[in-house]
């Protein structure tokens, strides 16, 4: 089985990789303990997947795949963004995170709570030009959390044509919709420029 290695802790995107990747064995930095905290300093979604994934491409010396994602309202000025898994503090508390985002649009009308779900996904290997490829997912932000599925701010991210928020979906719908899924189709339109 060919394995594709992700450059994330996060046991949510883990899952998801896992389930859009059929026939890979994934693996990931739970894989890889001794490589040490890549510290995600970049200004974009973009600078944060690339060095996640150049970082440990030298570490282990083959392909990696790393993803930075995030949410942007509008209402917000594009908040939280980059600083989406720590909008409420460095602990990445999802609760705290979303009652945050919540707590700024309190007085904001149903119609101006738009916003997006943005993944940068890079591909990197050493000695090669890492490639970049990007998707969204286009959605409200709901007045209260709802729903167990998904992680991070799924439970307030409403989809007006489901009428579900993100955390509502099975992960199958998820899969077929999301902002990560949709830099995935483009990652897979293009695989041959990364020799999988």
């Amino acid at each position: 089985m060919k394995e594709i290695v992700i450059a994330t802790q996060n046991k949510g995107k883990i899952a998801e990789f896992k389930q859009l990747f059929h026939g890979f064995e994934i693996r990931s930095l739970l894989d890889y303990p001794t490589i040490p905290d890549i510290v995600e300093d970049g200004e974009t979604f973009a600078e944060n997947a690339a060095k996640k994934a150049e970082t440990l491409a030298l570490h282990i010396n083959q392909m990696v795949i790393a993803d930075d994602s995030g949410l942007q309202v509008d209402a917000l000025d594009g908040r939280p963004g980059v600083y989406s898994a720590r909008y409420a503090g460095e602990s990445k508390n999802d609760k705290n995170n979303m009652e945050k985002v919540l707590m700024e649009l309190k007085d904001v009308p149903s119609e101006d709570r738009t916003a997006r779900f943005i993944c940068l996904i890079a591909v990197a290997s050493p000695n090669q030009e890492t490639k970049l490829y990007k998707g969204t997912c286009e959605g409200m932000i709901a007045t209260e959390a709802r729903g167990a599925n998904g992680f991070g701010y799924d439970p307030i991210f409403y989809i007006p044509e489901l009428d579900r928020t993100m955390a509502q979906l099975t992960a199958e719908e998820k899969n077929k919709r999301s902002h990560r899924a949709n830099a995935l189709k483009e990652l897979l339109a293009h695989q041959r420029e990364w020799g999988l």
